[in-house]
């Protein structure tokens, strides 16, 4: 009877029903993705109803965050002990709920508190948890499969925004946040409820058992922690762009719904960017991919120093978007590659952890380093510093899985 049980999960692996489940996948993680990205939409006229300045404004940014990487660890957790599905279930109530008491916040402080318990936490489901059960369902196609999965957070970041937009002119923020809240109800819930299959995360390909972990000079802890000072600088990095470039757009004079156009061409080019490195990743690896796309990043972030002209901050986005759209689900792969599958809920949820950690800190830092030299050239300055020591720990993760290459082949 077991042998029956492996041989069927063994068949499930790169599936048509795997293929189906991701697909479900990828358009839960679009609709629940609005959560990572609806603040920054709001922070000109939060910050301008609430009477802050633009650090403070930033804070309800840093708080989802926060809420963020923290639900990335603790749903993680609980998707290696229970599946997927429950605790997706919960995540999504607590969004669809933090929209709906978002709209009647009364101060920032509360707006704050509703973005980080709720609205993070809830969107978590969509992303780390999201990732590492996708990867259980392919070995294969893993890196392909993760990357897909991995881009509903930008296919969001893409459709949101340009839909925000003209919500926020005809009714305003709080109108806009509500609508979002009823939405996500509406549709997540029955979405999640789809994936209630338990994924067939101890087999391979062959039916012969769990895929061993590949070789790499490095201990489980030290490979994770490496994997987490990547993660954190290369999206304290990222953040500048991906956080400001609304406001960055409003004191240049270009306007809302400049900054928002450049905000969905970035991300639309980031889903380009992440479904072309899960194909490099399956030829030349994850760990050279990670390397490719952190370079290139650090190279694109430099561009928007001397270029800022409409037509060149459109570009250097659309540049920036297909550089680093990679490079975070590159992390996922190659814990998946390294590390023991019955722990990858755990596992790719620390790391993510570490790349929302990035987010929420670079998010902040940038507008407090904006607040005290008011301009945000110094802020492109401090990503370019961080890029530079992701690319040292992504240099010493290289060097290491190159160290046993040849006596595992």
């Amino acid at each position: 009877m077991n042998l029956q049980f492996l041989a069927d999960d063994a068949a499930l692996l790169d599936s048509g029903y795997a293929w189906r489940r991701l697909a479900i996948s990828v358009v839960y993680g679009t609709i629940g993705g609005v959560g990572m990205w609806a603040v920054v939409m709001v922070l000109p006229a939060v910050q301008a109803e609430f009477g802050v300045d633009r650090a403070n404004a930033s804070l309800p940014y840093t708080a989802t965050m926060v809420g963020f990487c923290i639900g990335n660890v603790l749903v993680g957790r609980a998707i290696d002990r229970f599946g997927y599905w429950l605790p997706a279930l919960m995540s999504s109530i607590a969004l669809a709920a933090g929209f709906l008491l978002g709209a009647v916040a009364g101060s920032i402080l509360q707006f704050t508190l509703v973005q980080g318990l709720l609205i993070g936490l809830g969107t978590s489901a969509t992303f780390g948890p999201l990732i590492a059960d996708v990867s259980h369902w392919f070995d294969r196609r893993r890196g392909l499969a993760v990357t897909i999965g991995a881009s509903g957070s930008y296919i969001a970041g893409a459709i949101w925004p340009a839909l925000m937009s003209p919500m926020m002119e005809a009714g305003g923020w709080r109108f806009t946040y509500a609508a979002i809240g009823v939405v996500c109800l509406v549709t997540m819930v029955p979405l999640v409820l789809t994936l209630r299959r338990p994924s067939p995360r101890t087999v391979s390909a062959s039916g012969a058992g769990q895929r061993s972990a590949r070789p790499i000079a490095l201990s489980p802890a030290a490979l994770q922690a490496l994997l987490v000072v990547a993660g954190l600088s290369c999206c304290v990095a990222m953040s500048m762009p991906q956080v400001h470039i609304v406001a960055y757009c409003m004191d240049l004079g270009y306007g809302v719904a400049r900054g928002a156009d450049m905000m969905s061409i970035m991300l639309a080019a980031g889903v380009v960017s992440r479904i072309g490195s899960g194909f490099l990743a399956d030829r030349i690896g994850a760990v050279n991919t990670l390397l490719l796309g952190s370079a290139l990043q650090c190279l694109s972030l430099a561009l928007y120093i001397p270029f800022d002209g409409l037509a060149s901050l459109y570009v250097v986005s659309l540049v920036f978007g297909l550089s680093q759209g990679g490079i975070v689900p590159c992390y996922a792969i190659i814990v998946r590659d390294y590390m023991p599958a019955a722990e990858a809920g755990q596992r790719v949820g620390m790391v993510m952890m570490a790349t929302v950690a990035g987010m929420a800190i670079g998010g902040w830092m940038s507008g407090w380093i904006y607040d005290a030299t008011g301009s945000y050239a110094a802020a492109f300055l401090n990503g370019i510093a961080w890029n530079l020591l992701n690319l040292a720990a992504i240099g010493v993760l290289f060097w290491q899985s190159r160290r046993l290459t040849p006596a595992a082949a």
